[in-house]
């Protein structure tokens, strides 16, 4: 699930959070955990609107994700609501995709994938409301479908935890007519750093 192994355990292998939660993805890369230097490049990014990350933060992201990007790539990002988009003016996950397939070479579609229902912030919320909120909040923009048809997609976000909101995306992706979906984020974060109340802090 994206985290390295302590040692080399040859080609293929699964994690035990995989094992344990099979994926609906074929790979998922990250450039880093979800802690000190990378949390403060997301959180400037994403709140600070420090924009000009993105570019160097897309780099590292496509070395990253080396092994599955190439020019036949779709980059497509985790998209916002179009209410949350209004407010706050960009999406930061566009922005990262649209670094990778600037250092790919691969085909950015930023509208493609659609968030139809207005969520809660996922901050905050226990792995199992997290999977709730995003049930049925995505979809495929019915006019562009026929772009979608037995592409290689990366979907790109900021940061995984649980892996609510990518799996929510990779399943309409793949019902639609992707031939593979893999999940490049700039960071992962620990889905077992709870609060008390067993919320999840990212």
């Amino acid at each position: 699930m994206g985290i390295p192994f302590t040692y080399d355990v040859g080609d293929g292998a699964w994690s035990p959070r995989a094992i344990a939660s099979p994926p609906v993805f074929d790979r998922l890369r990250s450039v880093a955990f979800y802690e000190g230097p990378a949390r403060q490049l997301v959180l400037a990014l994403k709140f600070s609107r420090r924009r000009e990350l993105a570019r160097s933060m897309g780099c590292w992201m496509s070395r990253s994700g080396s092994e599955f990007l190439d020019r036949d790539s779709l980059i497509i990002p985790v998209p916002l609501h179009w209410l949350r988009l209004l407010s706050r003016r960009f999406n930061q996950s566009a922005d990262l995709a649209k670094a990778v397939a600037r250092n790919c070479g691969g085909e950015f579609e930023p509208d493609l994938l659609k968030r139809k229902k207005r969520t809660r912030q996922q901050v905050g919320l226990s792995a199992k409301d997290r999977h709730k909120n995003v049930r049925s909040a995505f979809s495929i923009d019915a006019a562009r479908v026929g772009a979608l048809q037995g592409r290689h997609v990366v979907l790109v976000d900021d940061v995984m935890t649980t892996g609510s909101t990518v799996s929510a995306c990779c399943k309409v992706l793949l019902a639609s007519g992707a031939a593979s979906v893999n999940v490049l984020t700039f960071a992962l974060a620990d889905p077992s750093i709870r609060s008390a109340d067993g919320a999840l802090s990212v």
